[in-house]
């Protein structure tokens, strides 16, 4: 993959108005709230996630 993923909004405020960080890879800046965060793909599950069906609302 050579393009990064980009986030759609900051994480801490929601704001769009985001900007590569060229601090490390897959950082970013958010102007709205002057944060900096980080993205980073950690990999794949090996048995995906299960939903747990104890609990719901039944109808």
């Amino acid at each position: 993959m050579s393009e990064r993923a980009a986030p759609f909004y900051c994480p801490y405020c929601g704001d769009e108005d985001l900007r590569p960080s060229e601090e490390k890879h897959g950082a970013w800046e958010c102007a709205a709230c002057s944060r900096a965060f980080q993205l980073k793909f950690l990999g794949l599950l090996s048995q995906g996630l299960k939903r747990s069906d104890s609990g719901g609302a039944q109808i």
